[in-house]
């Protein structure tokens, strides 16, 4: 699925061009640095403009097949921006904290959000009031609030979402193996000091900048909505017409 044509200067208006410092690189990170400045590396932002192209696709796709895209950031200059994007797409997202089996581990998790689920439900039914006093329906107020921190962005997540997508995978990289041991796709932003191996659409750029974060975030935003857009809908089947007995042809017997 095609996707609107990245804008190499609204990249290098927003720093997606600078890395790290020299002495902290990955070497399979090679072919994307373009230069060297002051001591730290330039990516070179064609090749970021034709990979993040390709994982735009790639995403679009995804949710033109109804899946889903597991938006993953808990960077703090980004956890916003991906909870922001999340809940305009309707995707499933994690921006606290990574709980090891958040992908792998769906008898564990999914018991902890079929109780978070239950626990909603009986305190917006009035159940929890009715039964227990005020300082004991507090408590499990709080233990609601605390536990959609860690939860709330995943309580609609499929057993097996379509993509993951992470800002940071040295940051997250718990996130990357899961998906990568579920075969689950993973489309990333890659840094000068990360192995681009760890991504099946690694996209090269600055991955701490607020301001490359955010645009390459709404390039996410778009393209997911775009591919909604695509998503076929089924068919409605044509109901037979009823016939009247007065319409009905007359059988052998009915016209003797």
């Amino acid at each position: 699925m095609a996707t609107d044509t990245v804008d190499i200067k609204k990249l290098l208006e927003a720093g997606a061009h600078f890395g790290h410092q020299t002495s902290r690189w990955h070497p399979k990170m090679a072919p994307y640095i373009h230069s060297k400045r002051e001591g730290s590396h330039i990516i070179d932002l064609t090749k970021t403009v034709e990979a993040l192209d390709r994982a735009l696709a790639f995403l679009a796709d995804t949710s033109a097949a109804g899946k889903q895209v597991l938006l993953v950031s808990t960077k703090r200059q980004a956890k916003a921006k991906v909870k922001e994007v999340a809940e305009a797409t309707n995707m499933p997202y994690v921006t606290e904290r990574w709980l090891g089996g958040m992908l792998t581990n769906q008898a564990t998790i999914g018991a902890r959000i079929k109780y978070l689920k239950d626990l909603e439900n009986r305190m917006v039914s009035g159940e929890l009031a009715n039964r227990y006093s005020k300082l004991e329906v507090q408590r499990m107020q709080e233990e609601i609030d605390e536990m959609n921190k860690i939860y709330g962005g995943i309580k609609e997540l499929a057993a097996k979402p379509g993509a993951v997508f992470v800002v940071d995978v040295l940051t997250d990289d718990i996130a990357v193996k899961e998906a990568k041991k579920l075969g689950v796709p993973v489309v990333a932003l890659i840094d000068t000091n990360a192995d681009p191996s760890a991504a099946n659409y690694p996209i090269p750029c600055n991955d701490d900048a607020t301001k490359t974060i955010t645009l390459i975030l709404d390039y996410v935003h778009k393209a997911i909505e775009d591919g909604k857009k695509k998503i076929k809908q089924p068919a409605a089947k044509a109901e037979k017409p009823v016939q009247s007995k007065a319409e009905k042809p007359a059988t052998e017997t009915e016209a003797k």
